[in-house]
């Protein structure tokens, strides 16, 4: 990701337009897969080595219209943000700034309410099981927060989650809906899209009411491990999702 060592330092030029579009392209999706809602939620992504530096969407512009230049440049330290008119939403900096502050690793962050993942978040024990391929892809990836408290806009909040989903790639919050961090949008995106199909799938089995064939440990971490040689098609994937876009509105891009 042509960043230096230094935690300060930001991506060049190249380097952070391309971020831009990619990130603008995951909320274009998102709303083309049915996963947003109304004019809520938040994507962002670090630009500095040290996390602190971060795009993030505008307050209540629906994703459908995001633009690469639309999408804010924020500091994780500078909380005077929230004072000027152009402040994100407060739970978008509670969570989202926090987490890039505690977590550089993070380098992407994208938070919605996929239908199947929200409802799976609502179950009494919400945890994902093996099942198959898609859902033990997930095996000892997850993150569970069932301490929903409402509309998250207290710091303390923000810490708690980020504990949470702390090494990593998905986090569960009960009775809310999913988040998921990765390296780039193009992996983010591909463990967003893999997990609302692995939530369906648990949802629908357990809808049948019928006994669930629950893999092994054995074989479901086999299985996760199986997975990490395909990381490259989450590039794949995403540059066909953006080639649509290119085709049919490439104005998130601009």
């Amino acid at each position: 990701m042509n960043i230096a060592a230094s935690g300060n330092d930001m991506l060049d030029d190249a380097a952070l337009k391309a971020l831009r579009q990619d990130l603008a392209a995951a909320f274009r999706l998102c709303h083309r897969f049915g996963w947003s809602e109304s004019v809520g939620n938040h994507f962002s992504a670090a630009v500095s080595a040290n996390g602190r530096k971060f795009l993030l969407n505008p307050r209540w512009q629906h994703f459908a219209t995001v633009k690469a230049s639309d999408l804010l440049m924020l500091d994780a330290d500078d909380p005077d943000v929230m004072n000027g008119p152009n402040a994100p939403d407060p739970s978008a900096w509670t969570v989202h700034g926090t987490l890039h502050r505690m977590l550089p690793e993070a380098r992407v962050i994208l938070h919605c309410h996929s239908p199947y993942a929200v409802a799976l978040s609502c179950l009494k024990d919400p945890t994902l099981l093996p099942l198959d391929n898609n859902t033990a892809r997930f095996y000892g990836r997850i993150g569970y927060d069932l301490s929903f408290g409402g509309i998250a806009d207290a710091a303390e909040e923000g810490e708690r989650l980020a504990e949470m989903i702390r090494g990593k790639a998905v986090l569960v919050m009960g009775n809310h809906g999913v988040s998921v961090a990765g390296e780039t949008v193009a992996d983010a995106f591909e463990d967003l899209y893999f997990f609302e199909k692995a939530a369906q799938t648990m949802v629908l089995a357990l809808s049948t009411g019928k006994p669930l064939a629950v893999l092994s440990d054995e074989i479901a971490q086999g299985t996760s491990d199986g997975w990490i040689p395909y990381r490259g098609m989450a590039e794949k994937h995403f540059a066909y999702l953006k080639s649509c876009l290119d085709r049919e509105d490439p104005s998130y891009r601009d």
